[in-house]
């Protein structure tokens, strides 16, 4: 077994579960982003084994698809859709996380190209906002009533990421039930996870990520003014093979 970056493990022959992976359209991949400009708004391409795949168009923080960086590898899991955006193959749904080490060779900027383009309207035209976000996210739903119970929240996470945009998004939820409930304690549970690429390399999230996540969530609960609550944080430090889901937050509110 052969290491070459932290968290990274080259295995020699594909696994029966990098093999099923593949029968079943899913594809797991680490290649540089590449930016295609269109006359619309930009696409993010990625390059592997002889392939193109879009990843999404460039939009701001409010979109399901936040846009990777140049100048970093990244990630790319999901399954192969039966059509085509911006001319390369589509992964659908799709999760990507931004690689930390720096990769400067990661720098492709494409020209706009006749028949290069996307099928749909896009949410809005690229460039700054103007403060006025893409995606609207519909009304919640009503508070819940009493009497109240202990409820489960998960908390996803990209491959070696912490909090991102969407995160106060997904955590808005437990944190409304809790004040609702009046908690009394709030479990916190952290995971690392394992994704198996599809030419069989193994990526494990570093240890000490699942406690790190735990405690970064904890943070967030009391910054948003939930002192008078025991908080129970535990870790499960073993990486779970898998895929995105296997990198997660579970928070269980205790009223």
């Amino acid at each position: 077994m052969n290491r070459l970056l932290p968290g990274i493990i080259a295995l020699p022959l594909l696994s029966a579960s990098a093999l099923q992976a593949q029968e079943q359209g899913r594809v797991a991949f680490v290649a540089c982003p590449i930016v295609q400009d269109t006359p619309t708004v930009p696409c993010w391409l990625a390059a592997h084994d002889g392939q193109i795949y879009y990843m999404g168009i460039q939009s701001d923080v409010s979109a399901p698809f936040n846009p990777p960086s140049l100048g970093h590898k990244v990630l790319v899991e999901g399954k192969l859709a039966d059509h085509e955006e911006c001319g390369a193959k589509v992964i659908e749904p799709i999760t990507i996380s931004i690689m930390p080490e720096l990769s400067p060779e990661c720098d492709e900027l494409r020209m706009a190209r006749e028949g290069v383009d996307i099928s749909f309207t896009p949410p809005r035209p690229p460039g700054p906002s103007g403060g006025r976000l893409a995606f609207s996210f519909p009304d919640p739903p009503p508070p819940p009533k009493p009497p109240y119970t202990p409820k489960s929240f998960d908390i996803p996470y990209a491959f070696e990421g912490m909090v991102n945009f969407q995160t106060p998004r997904v955590m808005t939820p437990a944190l409304e039930y809790a004040q609702l409930s009046k908690a009394k304690q709030i479990e916190v549970t952290g995971y690392r996870g394992a994704t198996r690429l599809s030419d069989g390399t193994l990526l494990v999230e570093h240890g000490g990520i699942a406690r790190e996540r735990a405690e970064e969530i904890v943070r967030m609960f009391r910054g948003a003014g939930l002192e008078d609550v025991e908080f129970k944080v535990t870790a499960s430090e073993e990486a779970i093979e898998g895929g995105p889901e296997n990198r997660h937050v579970s928070i269980t509110i205790v009223p």
